[in-house]
């Protein structure tokens, strides 16, 4: 049940999931125990963050394609992406480490959600409205101070074949903070360059079924598409900023904008 009418929701479901090509068992268990490797590795700080992500996507199979760059972290901007799966941020991190803005579930989830939390991530609480001004404030501290910070528009997670509409509040933190956004559109396709919703996290999954659905999938390409930036002071608020940033990201993936922007949330001024 939706906490409140803003809160982020998605159609998505396991009959989204298509029948890809899948592995073996035996190359499964060798996925499974790179994983695992990858992970302790990221634990003990043994590698450079970039380096800790591409070693996780390559551990569960998958290649990244990127196309363009990010700027280094020094010169804040908000990193805005469409949302499909918990690969995601590993693919974004993978290009230019940086701080993200998570759900504050997250910061549960075993072993994950503890590197996740110390890598900087801000969390919001997308069920309390009354947080989100603070949340916002946090952001934009963020982003004045220099850093990059990765956001998912769609605020919940999408197959990836359809798509959601930005949420405009995230980018309110931008404009209080006076930076740049930087729209990257992310997507998941096969070696021969069939798009596939495997890898999406969808509602009703558990982590783990998200995790095994992927470790089975057969040549998984994690595609990265970095947008030309959005200076501050183009759009004249949020929700212009939102709907130029999901045009950019729809155009990279070669798709219509098809998802209206919908109703604002509020932020109360501060």
């Amino acid at each position: 049940m939706r906490a409140h009418p803003w809160m982020p929701t998605s159609p998505c479901g396991p009959s989204c999931v298509d029948t890809a090509p899948k592995v073996g068992v035996l190359r499964v268990l060798v996925r499974a125990i790179r994983l695992l490797g990858a992970i302790a590795a990221a634990v003990l700080h043994r590698t450079p963050p970039s380096q800790r992500c591409v070693r996780v996507l390559r551990a569960c199979g998958a290649r990244l394609v990127v196309h363009g760059e990010l700027p280094p972290s020094g010169r804040g901007a908000l990193v805005a992406s469409n949302h499909i799966s918990w690969l995601d941020i590993l693919a974004v991190n993978a290009v230019t480490p940086m701080r993200a803005l998570a759900k504050a579930e997250i910061a549960s989830w075993p072993v994950v959600g503890g590197l996740i939390a110390r890598a900087g991530t801000i969390f919001v609480d997308r069920e309390r409205l009354s947080t989100l001004p603070a949340t916002v404030a946090e952001l934009a501290a963020a982003l004045r101070a220099g850093a990059l910070v990765n956001v998912s528009a769609e605020g919940t997670t999408w197959c990836g074949a359809a798509s959601g509409r930005f949420v405009p509040a995230p980018f309110q933190a931008a404009i209080d903070g006076g930076v740049p956004v930087r729209p990257v559109a992310l997507r998941y396709r096969l070696a021969g360059g069939t798009e596939t919703t495997r890898p999406a996290f969808l509602g009703p999954d558990s982590l783990l079924a998200s995790v095994r659905r992927v470790l089975r999938l057969r040549g998984l390409v994690v595609e990265v598409f970095v947008c030309d930036e959005i200076a501050p002071g183009r759009a004249r608020d949020r929700g212009e900023l939102a709907r130029l940033t999901e045009a950019a990201v729809h155009s990279a993936l070669g798709r219509d904008v098809v998802a209206p922007v919908g109703r604002d949330v509020p932020v109360p001024a501060r």
